[in-house]
């Protein structure tokens, strides 16, 4: 027997959004996920543009995302799940009004603006039961899963440093007005008072704690905000303490001219080191002390359930961002469906939830009171 696809309502993602599109990508690449319902924009006209542009139903393009929940919460086909792929501000009110309905939800990072919406969005969750999935997508590329695996397995020993990177360039110089990437992301009222921090550095801290599985108990930061008038940061270093004696230094800019998506981690233990990078993340270096460096790359017979799981083409064929998004879109709809048949799938422990969306949070704001205080060490 076929098994129905779930519907789903996007909020957010409509005409000139970037990664609403590779929302809906990803969610059709297993074909595990129909697009039903989409309040895409605060603006009704570009809402209703962009639903027709997807072949929504016209009673089904809303205009307000309170109007979306309250009529698919009510319709006997109504969205099963909300997506939301707004700017940082909305993320909060739609997944508490969804939440308060009910209704099950995959939201992009960060979390929320500030430390204290995401308490409150956990409690909502505890209390209504509803799934959250939060999409830090480099935690689905399948070497970096591997990757946690070797460390779970005590391939590297007990763990000493973690270095985990994370430079662009794209905010150099300062963005042209008309830049609705750039114009949101530098506005506090929207990101958030985190700019590079909560826009990438979030995704470096998440790939550190994902592979490592260690907490980070303490942060010494200094940010800096190199263009004139920038009212959020837009370079961040900061050194990390790990609850079980490794030490770490996290650094992510938008101001790095030539560094594109540099995402890279390096993991070292008293037994070896790992090493992965985004812009080449088909391949894993494994470094053993006093041995060759060995190339591991994604294929089939890598030797791990995990990492096959999330490759849908034989090794030598690339497969990256995109991929690594639908890996978590496949793994929400294993959850979604266990859940609906009143059971818990094994891929819970391995995709981001609302504990991962708080515990970023608590970096974001330890972070930047660290700064605040000339670096003071801070408690997440």
């Amino acid at each position: 027997m076929t098994t129905p696809k779930i519907r789903y309502a996007m909020v957010g993602g409509g005409r000139g959004a970037f990664i609403g599109a590779v929302h809906r990508i990803a969610a059709r690449i297993d074909d595990r996920f129909e697009l039903v319902a989409g309040a895409l924009s605060s603006k009704p006209d570009i809402a209703q543009a962009s639903a027709t542009d997807l072949h929504i139903a016209a009673d089904r393009a809303y205009t307000s995302y309170e109007d979306m929940i309250r009529a698919e919460k009510n319709r006997p086909d109504g969205a099963q799940v909300v997506v939301i792929v707004t700017p940082n501000h909305m993320h909060f009110p739609v997944a508490k009004a969804c939440l308060e309905a009910g209704m099950d939800v995959i939201c992009d990072k960060p979390v929320t603006r500030t430390l204290e919406e995401a308490l409150e969005l956990e409690k909502l969750v505890q209390s209504s039961g509803c799934f959250f999935g939060l999409t830090h997508n480099y935690s689905g590329y399948p070497l970096v899963r591997y990757a946690r695996e070797l460390v779970a397995q005590g391939k590297l020993g007990k763990l000493r440093v973690v270095q985990v990177e994370y430079p662009q360039e794209w905010l150099t110089e300062a963005a042209d007005d008309d830049n609705k990437q750039a114009s949101w992301r530098t506005d506090p009222a929207r990101s958030g008072l985190a700019g590079c921090l909560g826009d990438i550095g979030t995704h470096a801290f998440q790939l550190a704690r994902f592979i490592t599985q260690q907490k980070v108990e303490t942060v010494c930061a200094d940010l800096a905000s190199f263009v004139d008038g920038r009212p959020v940061d837009d370079n961040v270093h900061v050194l990390l303490r790990f609850a079980e004696g490794a030490k770490g230094m996290l650094w992510s800019s938008q101001v790095a001219p030539g560094c594109e998506n540099g995402l890279r981690i390096r993991v070292y233990g008293e037994k070896a080191g790992i090493e992965w990078a985004q812009e080449n993340p088909n391949e894993l270096w494994f470094c053993e002390l006093n041995k060759p460096r060995q190339r591991v790359t994604r294929r089939g017979d890598i030797g791990s359930d995990i990492a096959a799981r999330g490759m849908r083409t034989p090794g030598g064929h690339p497969e990256g961002y995109l991929e690594g998004f639908a890996n978590l879109y496949q793994d929400f709809a294993d959850i979604l469906l266990a859940r609906q048949q009143g059971k818990t799938h094994e891929m819970q422990a391995w995709v981001p939830g609302i504990e991962t969306g708080v515990e970023g949070m608590r970096f974001i704001q330890a972070v930047l009171h660290s700064s605040g205080a000339n670096g003071t060490w801070t408690a997440l």
